[in-house]
């Protein structure tokens, strides 16, 4: 992967926002909301500030115009430069085709997860198996919603995605519950730590 200007995948977003059309902070704020772009990617407004004064220093955008009506106070608005567009394209190149290792905080407690007893991490698993089941159930009310409302799949392809990481997940644990109640793995736990608990 490239070393990139600018680095927080929100510029990543803004500059797909500023690809469809000019259009100042508030409104991208906007528009990732209504796409349910916090989902994959955490922001809020003073962070979406940021992220548009660093693409503005790097270049990827410039301001077009400043507008004032008489509800609002003055909005600048920005536009795509060559160089921003450039840069979207290859980000999301590499982002796409290229697998990049996460260190999710669940791999983090799996790899240490053998300090726990057996009954305990069953008990754990269970709760996390019931917040995935809920979460899924979600992603697919709002999918559903979506589609009913003329939604192209494309723009859908994130929940696809985030709901099959679930479904695995979901499978993942199930299959691990099972395994943490195994009379042989009790026994092993109670042999080597139990003991020390």
């Amino acid at each position: 992967m490239k070393q990139r200007k600018v680095t927080n995948p929100l510029a990543l977003a803004v500059l797909a926002e500023l690809m469809v059309e000019p259009m100042h902070p508030y409104e991208i704020g906007r528009r990732l909301k209504g796409h349910d772009t916090d989902q994959s990617i955490k922001y809020n407004q003073g962070s979406l500030y940021m992220v548009v004064k660093q693409l503005t220093k790097a270049g990827f955008i410039a301001s077009q115009e400043t507008v004032r009506d008489t509800l609002r106070p003055e909005r600048t608005v920005y536009a795509l430069t060559d160089k921003g567009r450039h840069e979207l394209f290859d980000w999301l190149s590499d982002l796409v085709a290229q697998p990049v290792n996460d260190y999710p905080q669940f791999g983090v407690a799996l790899s240490l997860m053998s300090v726990l007893p057996p009954a305990e991490s069953v008990r754990l698993l269970t709760q996390r198996l019931e917040r995935l089941t809920t979460q899924a159930e979600q992603i697919r009310q709002s999918r559903q919603s979506a589609g009913n409302d003329g939604v192209l799949w494309v723009f859908l392809i994130d929940d696809d995605f985030r709901l099959a990481l679930l479904e695995a997940e979901r499978q993942f644990v199930t299959e691990l519950i099972e395994s943490f109640k195994q009379p042989a793995y009790m026994r092993a736990w109670q042999e080597t730590l139990g003991s020390q608990t």
